[in-house]
């Protein structure tokens, strides 16, 4: 299996660089298996955000997530990355997350 590219929509990619350094080292590593094929260790499905979308859950300072969807043969596409204040994610990001995915789907390539 080849190694799949990945594309950040919005800001997720400057976003994921305002991460501390230990979060923005393992969001990474859990994004290079993914790449590879293979399954993080602590992600969850976000059917919220969309079909086929995944959370990433980074822990240790502070709790990090990562919205990213596998699911496409040409690319990982990253949708959203941010920092969890609360218990539950906030309605905003899922919005976002949501609102990035609908772009997505409306401008993949082949459709």
């Amino acid at each position: 299996m080849s190694r799949k590219p990945v594309y950040w929509l919005g800001s997720s990619l400057r976003d994921l660089r305002e991460f501390p350094a230990g979060a923005r080292r393992r969001a990474g590593q859990y994004l290079e298996l993914v790449q590879n094929g293979i399954e993080p260790i602590d992600f969850k499905p976000m059917p919220m955000v969309g079909s086929g979308a995944y959370e990433l859950r980074i822990r240790g300072e502070g709790a990090y997530r990562v919205f990213y969807v596998v699911k496409f043969a040409e690319a990982i596409y990253v949708l959203h990355a941010f920092q969890r204040k609360t218990r539950r994610t906030e309605r905003l990001d899922l919005e976002i997350g949501a609102k990035r995915y609908r772009e997505l789907i409306k401008r993949r390539p082949g459709f």
